[in-house]
């Protein structure tokens, strides 16, 4: 009978933590002690414990077995902690020499007949246990896919089941860590896969709208979609992660943490994220879907879309809560407080919307069913969004029906195809990755530095900022040259012109 330490890991936030299972084995009264703030669910894990150790053929010590989970200051959730109990037992009770863990990790939830079932998160923990030094871990095969991708800085170690892990550590079996990369991973997709994104070609008419999303994919935007229902709206959206440039290897690992954290790796065949986020949330979502919460605190859609896309169809709908709540996105992150700490998850994304011009949707359409809502009707749809949530979107687009004509008609061709698209997109994200700034977050002497405007436009931002009432220096104007920056950069120019300020004022100073 002895003490062991097993090094495992548990999360706060999107980082892991490391965690000490120290197991005592001492003679007394046979009891099993669980302590160091474990949560409910760890608490159960006792009954796992015990029943996959009797299934895999040992015998669970008629003894006191106490375990306690280190730093007890922080909050253990189950799933990935099971193994390591159960390692840890077993040689305090003599089954195989404790010496065989030193620097070994285990990560994993076991089954009643001592199977190893995947840990969520695997990659961010075992990224934490490489940093703290740990040589080898031993987890479930699928999440072994996933964590391979630190493979390099720690043995990987798939075991299928607790007999498995045994035999490894008594050398009775070898197993071949797993490493990977992940650019390999991406650059083999992509060969054996070109393409597959949904296409701007696809979306007849709307040659406004579609260069909406160009210009949002080239500055980083946020753009509201205003039109009838069937107006093409959510294709438009639904096409905007396509005009990003692939995922890069960093990219993909960062994104896939994120989502490890709500999804085992079963969601992931290639153990990655290999495309764009594009997330659609319901109206319906509660303020922790959209932004994250709950107990223990998980990511929300709001962090499920960092890297790519969110979009909100019918705006209005949402609960004024989560929409205030998002305006903190700007930030690229979002804090989630609660009873033992705050956490801290990514929300880098490009926010698209949608909405009606009013509850029925065929406001200021010139054909169709006629308008049914009054005006009081259409000013409380309208306000259910609010004034600083507005101010967000840089980009503001009526979407109008499209004749049937241009349905049906294969010709004029687009004004933009995907292709086109990208390179443009490529190009305009060249220049701003040179000047160390996307367009949309230029501000102050940044927005006068990197955006330059010339005699005759000068005089064109005056001449439109008063006709329109606004202060030169406001923010409605300052999101126009943010645009109008955008526009340049999509045709090579240097200096802001006329037909840059014009087009950025039809983009952002449109009616909602």
């Amino acid at each position: 009978m002895a003490t062991v330490v097993v090094q495992s890991a548990a999360l706060r936030g999107v980082e892991g933590v490391l965690v000490r299972v120290e197991v005592d084995v001492s003679e007394g009264f046979p009891r099993f002690v669980v302590v160091g703030l474990p949560d409910a669910q760890v608490r159960e894990f006792r009954a796992r414990v015990r029943s996959a150790l009797e299934n895999a053929g040992y015998e669970f010590p008629a003894a006191r077995v106490t375990v306690n989970l280190a730093p007890a200051d922080l909050r253990k959730s189950a799933g990935a902690l099971d193994l390591a109990v159960a390692l840890g037992i077993l040689a305090a009770a003599g089954a195989f020499d404790p010496a065989q863990l030193d620097g070994v990790a285990a990560l994993g939830e076991l089954a009643l007949s001592g199977g190893v079932r995947d840990a969520r998160a695997a990659l961010p923990l075992v990224e934490c246990l490489a940093a703290a030094g740990a040589r080898v871990v031993l987890l479930g095969p699928g999440a072994a896919r996933e964590a391979g991708f630190v493979g390099d800085r720690i043995a990987v170690v798939p075991v299928a089941s607790l007999a498995e892990a045994v035999a490894h550590l008594r050398g009775e079996l070898a197993v071949e860590p797993v490493v990977r990369d992940a650019g390999a991973v991406l650059a083999g997709l992509r060969a054996s896969a070109p393409g597959g994104d949904l296409l701007l070609e696809d979306v007849r008419g709307q040659e406004d709208a579609k260069l909406a999303m160009v210009l949002a994919a080239a500055g980083g935007h946020s753009v509201l979609l205003v039109g009838p229902p069937g107006s093409g709206k959510t294709m438009l959206a639904a096409r905007l992660p396509g005009l990003f440039p692939p995922l890069t290897a960093a990219e993909a690992l960062e994104v896939t943490r994120v989502h490890s954290l709500v999804s085992g790796p079963d969601a992931r065949p290639e153990g990655l994220v290999t495309r764009r986020p594009f997330r659609a949330p319901h109206h319906t979502i509660s303020y922790a879907g959209l932004i994250g919460g709950g107990s223990p605190p998980r990511p929300g859609e709001a962090s499920l879309a960092h890297g790519g896309v969110l979009f909100l169809d019918e705006l209005p709908e949402f609960s004024p809560p989560a929409l205030e709540a998002l305006l903190q996105w700007e930030a690229g992150r979002v804090h989630l407080a609660h009873a033992t700490g705050s956490v801290v998850y990514p929300a880098a994304f490009q926010l698209v919307a949608a909405m009606n011009s009013c509850p029925c949707g065929r406001s200021g359409e010139a054909s169709g069913c006629p308008c049914r809502c009054d005006a009081p009707a259409v000013a409380r749809y309208r306000a259910r969004v609010s004034g600083v949530l507005l101010s967000k979107f840089d980009l503001r687009v009526r979407v109008r029906d499209v004749p049937y004509d241009a349905l049906v008609s294969t010709h004029p061709a687009p004004a933009w195809t995907t292709g086109e698209a990208r390179a443009a997109v490529a190009r305009a994200r060249a220049a701003q990755a040179r000047r160390g700034c996307a367009n949309a977050a230029l501000a102050g002497r940044t927005l006068e530095v990197y955006a330059p405007v010339d005699r005759e436009a000068s005089f064109l931002f005056q001449r439109e900022a008063q006709g329109r009432g606004l202060d030169l220096g406001s923010r409605d104007v300052v999101r126009v040259r943010r645009v109008a920056r955008t526009l340049a950069d999509l045709a090579g120019r240097d200096v802001l012109g006329v037909q840059d300020v014009a087009r950025a004022f039809d983009f952002c100073a449109a009616a909602v």
